[in-house]
């Protein structure tokens, strides 16, 4: 049996899935994607915030290669991961910070998840585009310039979003935030929307005002 669990163990951290014990009545697995530049890491404070009381919980480290891995490509990584965690339908809510945001907004919509998908929850992403990303060569870095106000991929996105009325939708944003300009351009085009009182981009998921309204949205019934 010990060994058993062990091995179950090893298995669950290697794909990025945290083994702590439930704690709670909601069994719905809970997907984190991190940004850009970020790791699992980032989402070290609001996993402390939840206290174990969201499992199974899924941590994809996706190569987002400073930008140059294309939104697509990257988002069929991600349902990449989901599917060996979770199977092809196990119902699932999916929190994505950042660029993060951004593609698990087109694995739902492009990427046939919205068939399995409960909650979509978008922090500072850039959902409606950001003018930092406008410098940035589309030949050199296709992540970044599918965040382009205007780019073909997020005209798509909001021109079929359809698939997202189906689903529970939040967005967090901050109203200055920095990376994502304007910040209230971080926000999906149905769902809540909710400007959370930070300065920073960084901030959103490092700043308690930030956090707690997060997590109380991940442990509402």
């Amino acid at each position: 049996m010990a060994s058993a669990a062990r091995n179950r163990l090893g298995s669950d951290q290697a794909r990025g899935v945290d083994p702590s014990p439930r704690t709670t009545t909601d069994t719905t697995p809970l997907v984190l994607m991190h940004g850009l530049l970020d790791t699992p890491a980032v989402f070290n404070g609001l996993k402390r915030a939840l206290g174990g009381r969201r499992q199974p919980l899924l941590l994809p480290a996706l190569p987002l290669r400073q930008g140059r891995t294309p939104i697509l490509e990257a988002a069929q990584l991600l349902g990449g991961h989901i599917e060996a965690a979770f199977g092809l339908e196990e119902p699932i809510d999916l929190l994505g910070y950042s660029m993060g945001g951004v593609i698990a907004r087109c694995w739902v919509q492009l990427g046939g998840g919205h068939r399995r998908t409960r909650r979509l929850i978008s922090v500072g992403s850039p959902q409606q585009g950001t003018l930092t990303a406008l410098p940035w060569p589309g030949r050199l870095f296709a992540g970044i310039a599918d965040l382009k106000w205007g780019s073909p991929l997020l005209k798509r996105l909001n021109g079929e979003p359809g698939s997202l009325a189906r689903i529970q939708c939040h967005s967090f944003y901050s109203a200055i935030d920095l990376v994502v300009l304007p910040g209230w351009g971080a926000v999906l085009p149905v769902g809540a929307r909710t400007m959370l009182p930070v300065l920073t981009h960084p901030q959103l998921l490092r700043d308690q005002a930030a956090i707690q309204p997060l997590a109380r949205e991940l442990l509402r019934p």
